[in-house]
């Protein structure tokens, strides 16, 4: 409406300023003589711009003629396609140009206008393979996935076009979630062009959605052999669709296949922590233990992790708490001033109640960095030696509101994930998950793997200092599902 009036307000300008001007011209003075064959002839100010004006149409009138009679001369002496030639460039021209605003219409954001040019340059090209993927661009952008998912369709049944036409109805499907079809597609645009970068990532991401661990490892392998992914990326992601294919078969019950998946895994990524846990179990099935041990210790020199110690702990899963402190030095002998190998030295040394050398493990994390793991240690270090009720509640109340340490977490959408999965169950993103401490505004719970270890793997009773106090034996027992809340614990 606003745009309609201004246009309005335009023409009116002009053609008062036209008229002002004729007017002016019109009482000046003076003009122009013109002697032809004798004859003079005197032109006023207003007449001599009318005859200028006449002038430049006659010109290019003429120059029209002569451009028609050359097209004509050599249409008379055989050329055929003369005349069809004179009057396409005309129309190529109107055709281009109106091509051209339509591009810059469709940059500019402007999808009505880019519809319109595009709809103008068909009808003087016709060339539906250039107006119709501007049409299809330019419906999207209004809003009209009806119209463009029609032009889209076009596309597909011309081979020159067929592979956008499929790429744009693949982006349709995915933005209404329809990832089935949209999966499909991704494959018959992949067949097309495999070496299209963008198809290649979004048909990795659905295959791995849709745990097709097989096909997920052929488009890997396809980035690798077109050169859009690093070989040391493609170790890694190739190591996590092996481990994820090898949980499959273990659900199935081919175990042997299993390992011999886990165990590849674990040699493809040595710091894929489940590759490495699941490898060593498969180990420990098979009865050999220093296999196991070698590899675990392995992963732990590349990155000390809870599950990794719950894992080597399974090894001998009978042992005293004595007996497990000593076999484990041969774990924490490795990255000693890591922050999990002290805190993991301070469980072993809780189970087997020696609580100064506890208290020494965990040292200045407490300042450092106070997570509840830390701070319950640390109450159960105080209750073992004997202190007041009231200081163990202190560090029980510090534990309830302190954040929980690391966790699993999504690196694209920082969801915070119990357990390792391969695709974030937020955001569907393929090996996004990395071990790290959350946002602390994130709403999240402690998990199974980072709990009190020889709680874990050892007995319920027998390796815990007295707990008389009920909510501090929730929050010390590791088979409660869930941490008391700070009016409980008052």
């Amino acid at each position: 409406m606003l745009w309609s009036l201004i246009k309005i307000v335009i023409f009116v300008a002009i053609v008062a300023a036209l008229t002002l001007g004729a007017g002016y011209l019109m009482e000046s003075s003076g003009g122009v003589q013109i002697t032809v064959a004798g004859m003079e002839y005197t032109l006023g100010p207003l007449q001599s711009v009318l005859a200028a004006l006449a002038l430049v149409v006659l010109v290019w009138v003429l120059f029209k003629l002569v451009s028609l009679l050359i097209a004509v001369l050599h249409f008379l002496n055989g050329d055929e396609t003369a005349l069809s030639r004179h009057f396409d460039r005309n129309r190529e021209r109107k055709g281009y140009q109106a091509l051209s605003e339509g591009l810059m219409a469709l940059a500019s954001g402007e999808g009505r206008v880019a519809m319109a040019k595009a709809t103008k340059a068909d009808r003087y090209l016709n060339k539906p393979e250039l107006t119709d993927l501007i049409t299809a661009q330019a419906a999207e952008m209004n809003g009209d996935r009806a119209k463009a998912e029609q032009v889209y369709k076009r596309l597909v049944q011309r081979d020159a076009t067929r592979f956008v036409g499929v790429r744009g109805i693949m982006k349709q499907k995915l933005a209404q979630g329809d990832t089935d079809t949209a999966l499909q597609l991704a494959e018959r645009a992949f067949a097309l062009k495999p070496k299209h970068e963008e198809v290649q990532d979004v048909l990795l991401k659905l295959q791995a959605q849709k745990a097709d661990w097989v096909g997920a490892r052929k488009t890997l392998n396809a980035k690798l052999k077109y050169g859009t992914m690093p070989r040391d990326v493609y170790k890694r992601r190739d190591a996590v669709l092996a481990l994820s294919e090898a949980k499959d078969v273990l659900d199935s019950g081919k175990s042997i296949e299993a390992r011999e998946a886990a165990i590849a895994a674990n040699k493809s990524s040595p710091d894929l922590i489940p590759a490495a846990c699941m490898a060593a179990r498969g180990f420990i099935a098979e009865d050999r233990p220093k296999n196991a041990v070698r590899l675990l210790k392995k992963a732990w020199s590349v990155r000390p992790h809870p599950d990794l110690a719950a894992a080597f702990a399974e090894i001998v899963p009978n042992e005293t708490p004595a007996e497990r402190l000593k076999r484990f030095k041969n774990l924490t002998a490795i990255q000693p001033d890591h922050r999990e190998t002290r805190l993991l030295l301070a469980e072993l040394n809780l189970a087997a109640e020696d609580f100064p050398a506890a208290r020494r493990a965990v040292g200045d994390l407490v300042e450092k960095e106070p997570d509840t793991r830390v701070l319950a240690i640390m109450a159960a270090v105080e209750r073992g030696e004997g202190a007041p009720d009231a200081v163990v509640r202190g560090w029980l109340a510090k534990a309830l509101t302190a954040p929980r340490g690391p966790q699993w977490v999504c690196d694209n959408c920082n969801n915070i994930h119990s357990e390792w999965t391969p695709v974030c169950t937020n955001c569907a993103a393929f090996d996004t998950l990395s071990w790290k401490s959350p946002p602390q505004s994130a709403d999240y719970t402690m998990t199974a793997s980072a709990e009190m270890l020889p709680l874990v793997v050892g007995s319920r009773d027998e390796n815990l200092p007295a707990v008389t106090d009920p909510v501090d034996a929730e929050v010390l027992d590791p088979h409660s599902d869930e941490m008391p809340t700070r009016e409980e614990a008052k």
